[in-house]
């Protein structure tokens, strides 16, 4: 049965492709922004009554298809401090102008840049930035700390402060994420050195043994209640791999264990419903690695429920104690 359309009121959506894939060392998710609307992420927005601009991919001329072979150090900086730098000042752009970015990747590495826009608005406006990072991986290793070199594998931990990128991310520390007001959901595959920097930083992790055992409804509900009493900017950045990889497999970095469809649509329907989502990104596609479609066509369904989709017209709590 198909799904109807929310009644809330309409969003103005600016959607923008980073087709990058210089932080990862496997081709592919530079494809994820083409997948994503061929699978009608645009039309399905649409349809919910909402008013999308979709304004085409970015393009770092020259330098956005580099992946280079292992090497120590991080890879590609080159490439990631060009795309940090387009990628804030564009979704910078959109928030001043009043639409809701939606950034389709592309790898993780690109959050850096979607973030700092963010942060550079939340930092004008006098608002606190909140991120809820939704990833197999929490993407909170450093130059020093990663096994890899990939940087897919670093933007949190860069910006929230942690040393070895502060190149990519223009050195200006008034735009950093408090740690405190990150919240990871679906981790369930973590390097030695991030988990002893998550665990000195406080950060807020949701692992899945967590979600095994209680769910996802009461962690997500007090990370929204900070949010909210802090009058906050949420952003959601969503990797493919949050999800189980039978459901999504169209991604490089696959860890079985993650978050079936229905936890996933539950966390996108209270997004939703908070009405504290302002951004968003969708990582990690690589439709090289799919299978006919499968991963982009579940993540549609995803974003559709976070932008007010649902099987029926749920009353409004006032409604409901009439």
């Amino acid at each position: 049965m198909p799904m109807k359309p929310s009644q809330a009121s309409s969003v103005p959506i600016a959607v923008i492709g980073a087709p990058i894939e210089a932080g990862t060392n496997l081709g592919g998710a530079l494809m994820g922004p083409a997948a994503l609307r061929t699978a009608g992420l645009v039309r399905t927005l649409e349809q919910l009554g909402h008013s999308v601009e979709d304004q085409g991919d970015l393009s770092i001329a020259g330098i956005h298809r580099t992946v280079l072979p292992p090497s120590p150090g991080p890879r590609n900086l080159a490439a990631i401090t060009a795309w940090t730098a387009a990628l804030s000042h564009a979704v910078h752009a959109i928030l001043d102008a009043g639409s809701f970015p939606v950034v389709l990747g592309g790898d993780h590495s690109l959050s850096m840049g979607s973030i700092d826009g963010v942060s550079r608005h939340c930092a004008a406006q006098g608002r606190e930035l909140f991120v809820l990072w939704l990833d197999a991986h929490a993407d909170f290793n450093t130059p020093e700390t990663s096994l890899s070199g990939n940087v897919h594998g670093m933007p949190l931990a860069a910006l929230c402060g942690e040393p070895g990128l502060e190149a990519v991310l223009g050195g200006e520390p008034g735009r950093r994420v408090n740690p405190a007001n990150v919240s990871l959901i679906g981790i369930r595959s973590l390097d030695d050195g991030e988990r002893a920097l998550l665990e000195a930083r406080k950060i807020d992790v949701v692992d899945m043994r967590s979600i095994d055992e209680f769910g996802v409804v009461a962690p997500l509900r007090r990370i929204l209640a900070r949010v909210a009493a802090a009058n906050g900017f949420l952003h959601v950045s969503l990797d493919v791999d949050f999800l189980d990889p039978t459901l999504a497999p169209g991604v490089g970095t696959t860890v079985p264990g993650g978050a079936t469809f229905r936890e996933a649509h539950l966390i996108m329907e209270m997004l939703h419903d908070s009405g504290l989502v302002a951004s968003l990104d969708v990582v990690e596609l690589n439709p090289f690695l799919d299978e006919r479609g499968k991963s982009a066509l579940v993540l549609v369904e995803l974003v559709a429920s976070l932008f007010g989709r649902r099987i029926i017209e749920r009353p409004t709590q006032e409604a409901s104690l009439a």
